[in-house]
């Protein structure tokens, strides 16, 4: 009777062992796709710039003498 009950939890443990899991199915992902997008600042620094110069001609000293 043991041997009986030793092969049967033998055969029932093993075969759950044996289809626990299932095959591993490793799919290659494609490398992702990078776009060079064009700064923001574009026309903001020279604009900025042009600005700074103008006040500094403006506001610069002035040499007049009378």
């Amino acid at each position: 009777m043991k041997k009986l009950i030793a092969s049967v939890m033998v055969l029932t443990l093993g075969a759950s062992a044996a289809m626990a899991g299932g095959p591993v199915v490793v799919a290659e992902e494609g490398q992702p796709e990078v776009v060079e997008s064009t700064p923001r600042s574009g026309f903001i620094v020279p604009l900025v710039v042009g600005l700074v110069v103008l006040c500094a001609i403006a506001c610069g000293k002035n040499n007049t003498q009378e």
